[in-house]
């Protein structure tokens, strides 16, 4: 595949606004639109199309023109215009790529339909902050405006560690160093141990992994840092139990007790199709941590309550999921369908809608994922 081509079929998913793009061989280039992939009617790839974009992708990458790998991680930007989140696997022993879309600009709450309770979240002075979610659902953009809303109000050292780089900072009120795994460091835990000696306000970790980037993580807020990272969880408790699970048994009620005593707010996504079936809405839930929380974090039998905390918490700016799906539903935002497919509990969440009047006792919901869309294809293809 020629060079310009590659950036025509990249271009294009940059102005139709795919959140991801798939080449793989025996397949048409695919792209993902509000969560439903869509076939570009170009032409079915081959194996000496995939290793083209192998090559014109990472010829800014260390790797440089060696092919000899199974799996890579990078970043690739097309200047002026976006970025991409790039992985590389093989599959049959040809190249599968995938690119995760990165816009250029970082987007503010309001942009991102984001509850403004993040941006006091982005201003707390330490502790432990992360946002969860599957993947796909919006965890490092929401991270990215939590942190550029750092960069806007207040003087600070931010220290960034990705795997690779995402979205690019620039500087405004704070002082930014942006670490990239295996070009500028070696691994989550060096470049932590390394941030430490760096006179850091706020830390960024790209991702929690394993127990040496928790502990190290956890540390560095517990020495009065502000640490934000993203980790592939559905809801609150659920990301307890996954950050205590990574620890031997024998040092998790500890763990639990590190985690009460630093963990400041965790907010959670889930991304729905929109009424208009244009675009994507965020249900998020937030939990920030009080006396009670911090009492269920350290109690594993208590851990499943911190839903019921977060839903009596709205004075204090939290909400659980169905509370915000509630919300959005009343704003016209999205379907009852939709909500009730992502709903925590969707039994409960139909009897409270009924409990509001928006539906009734007889209405027959039927739940299902929304049609993908086509595109037209770009007669240069």
């Amino acid at each position: 595949m020629e060079r310009e081509k590659l950036y025509r079929l990249l271009r294009l998913g940059l102005e139709k606004g795919a959140s991801d793009i798939h080449f793989q061989v025996g397949y048409l280039p695919l792209y993902r639109f509000h969560g439903e992939l869509v076939e570009l009617r170009y032409k079915v790839l081959t194996p000496e199309d995939t290793e083209e974009i192998v090559r014109i992708l990472i010829e800014s990458d260390p790797l440089g023109q060696d092919l000899d790998f199974n799996e890579h991680d990078l970043a690739f930007e097309l200047p002026s215009e976006g970025r991409f989140r790039v992985n590389i696997s093989r599959q049959r022993r040809y190249f599968n790529i995938v690119l995760r879309v990165i816009p250029l600009q970082i987007k503010t709450f309001a942009d991102l339909n984001l509850p403004s309770v993040l941006g006091d979240i982005a201003q707390v002075r330490r502790g432990y902050v992360l946002v969860t979610g599957p993947t796909g659902m919006g965890k490092s953009t929401t991270l990215a405006t939590m942190l550029n809303e750092v960069n806007r109000q207040r003087k600070s050292k931010i220290v960034t560690v990705e795997d690779p780089i995402e979205f690019v900072f620039t500087h405004d009120r704070s002082i930014i160093t942006q670490r990239e795994i295996g070009t500028d460091t070696d691994s989550f835990p060096d470049a932590l141990r390394a941030a430490l000696r760096q006179d850091p306000d706020v830390i960024m970790v790209g991702e929690m992994r394993d127990l040496e980037t928790v502990d190290t993580s956890l540390k560095a807020a517990e020495t009065g840092h502000l640490v934000f990272s993203t980790i592939h969880t559905a809801d609150v408790a659920s990301t307890i139990n996954r950050l205590v699970s990574f620890f031997p048994s024998e040092e998790h009620m500890q763990v639990r007790a590190r985690l009460a005593d630093n963990l400041s707010a965790v907010v959670s996504l889930r991304l729905l199709v929109n009424k208009k079936q244009n675009g994507r809405v965020p249900a998020v839930e937030v939990m920030r941590t009080t006396r009670s929380i911090q009492e269920c974090i350290k109690d594993p039998t208590r851990t499943h309550e911190i839903t019921e905390f977060i839903a009596r918490g709205r004075g204090e700016r939290m909400q659980t999921f169905d509370q915000h799906l509630l919300d959005l539903l009343k704003a016209n935002k999205i379907t009852i369908e939709g909500a009730l497919n992502a709903a925590s509990n969707p039994t409960d969440f139909q009897t409270k809608l009924e409990m509001e009047g928006l539906i009734s006792e007889d209405d027959q919901i039927d739940a299902k994922p929304e049609e993908p869309f086509d595109i037209e294809p770009d007669d240069r293809f």
